[in-house]
């Protein structure tokens, strides 16, 4: 794939190839205009360029460093795998990034409200702070069952100022959250910025979210140049809606020679059907405004999902994800809640860093990725978040509060 065909996407109306576009409630037209001219002239004005990288240098912490890990590697078969350390990012991953784009695209906009959805909660907690941080009023939608799995990140939002509401239809998952994330934005549109926190929705979110994210890979790049002198064989992200994933995939595109691996929630295993792994095991469709690959079944009806992972418990993936499978530049596997729980474990006795459950699909991917490609590989792993978050499921998972699953 060409440069220039990257670049190329997505078009005017929003199309990654036959993904993507705007799939709307009349309601929400004007505002997404309204959104998308407001991005197209905030893309090319330094002024709000500058404010944007003052912010993601002096708040969040960018640029986040790449770290070495050898002794991870050597369960990878002797590779030499690199994190780019997204844990490290002010509120502990990668999407403060866009969070923080958004935020002054809504100050621009002349709105004083934010409202989000949330899975595992980090862009919930990202939202919160930088809503906090710009003086705006806050809304979190979080599937019950989320509230429950990531407790911890939902007094993180409180403490912030967010009003954190549980949805308490469907799977109360994720999916849930954004559907009525949706309903209120519907109503409330006046004065409210919905903040979608992935490539996903109607456009022009899967574009803006992937700009904001770019800069993951945009500095990852650089810095593998400048730590190996050359490019790394693959790339591995995890994907649920999929921003990390693009945020680091975008820079490395038009590099023919870099293999780039998204590794989705497998669940209990694709032929249990208790699994996240769209791209994977679903088929195209349409859903939140989009058209993508998701999970259905023959009347095109959403299934439910499952993962350990509350931020990749999704029924879809972002639009540009399902063309780059298309077009077979970027390929997709399955990882088990099993497999993403022992990388989690290699990581923290052979480097001591605690990673995100989702981040630990992508280091398991990694795991086999290293096998494959043999010792001479240079593996580049994008650590999406770190897992303060997640120990409470991960002690109970390995028998350290109890009720552990294996150990």
């Amino acid at each position: 794939m060409t440069s220039e065909r990257a670049g190329a996407v997505p078009d005017a109306s929003g199309h990654f190839g036959s993904f993507g576009g705007r799939l709307a409630p009349e309601a929400l037209m004007s505002a997404l205009d309204e959104l998308a001219a407001a991005y197209e002239q905030a893309r090319t004005d330094p002024e709000f360029q500058a404010e944007l990288t003052a912010l993601l240098t002096g708040y969040a912490g960018r640029p986040t460093l790449i770290t070495e890990v050898p002794r991870f590697a050597a369960q990878a078969g002797g590779c030499r795998v690199f994190l780019k350390r997204e844990d490290m990012a002010h509120t502990g991953s990668h999407k403060i990034n866009n969070v923080l784009g958004q935020a002054l695209l809504t100050k621009r906009l002349g709105k004083t409200r934010v409202i989000a959805e949330t899975g595992a909660g980090q862009h919930g907690v990202a939202t919160a702070t930088a809503a906090a941080l710009l003086g705006l009023e806050c809304t979190v939608y979080m599937g019950e069952e989320d509230t429950r799995r990531q407790a911890l990140n939902v007094a993180r939002m409180q403490m912030l100022g967010a009003e954190v509401v549980p949805v308490t239809t469907g799977s109360r998952t994720l999916k849930d959250a954004m559907n009525e994330a949706f309903r209120n934005w519907v109503s409330t549109v006046e004065y409210t910025h919905y903040c979608i926190g992935s490539v996903g929705g109607p456009h022009p979110f899967p574009m803006m979210v992937r700009d904001f994210q770019r800069i993951i890979g945009v500095e990852a790049r650089e810095q593998m140049l400048q730590a190996v002198g050359r490019l790394p064989d693959a790339v591995l992200a995890c994907v649920g809606g999929g921003s990390n994933a693009i945020g680091v995939f975008h820079a490395f595109i038009p590099d023919e020679g870099v293999a780039l691996i998204g590794c989705e929630a497998g669940g209990d295993g694709l032929d249990t059907g208790r699994h996240a792994a769209t791209l994977t095991a679903g088929s195209a469709g349409v859903l939140h405004g989009m058209r993508t690959f998701l999970l259905q079944d023959a009347d095109g009806q959403t299934l439910q999902t499952h993962s350990i992972s509350a931020g990749l418990d999704y029924p879809g993936v972002g639009p540009e994800h399902a063309w780059l499978q298309e077009t077979g530049r970027a390929r997709y596997r399955a990882i088990t809640d099993s497999e993403a729980m022992h990388a989690f474990s290699v990581l923290c006795r052979t480097e001591g860093i605690i990673p995100a459950i989702e981040s630990s699909h992508a280091l398991a991917g990694a795991l086999q990725a290293g096998q494959e490609l043999g010792p001479d590989a240079i593996l580049l792993v994008n650590l999406s978040g770190r897992g303060d978050k997640d120990v409470d499921i991960a002690g109970r998972w390995f028998g350290h509060l109890g009720n552990g699953a294996s150990q």
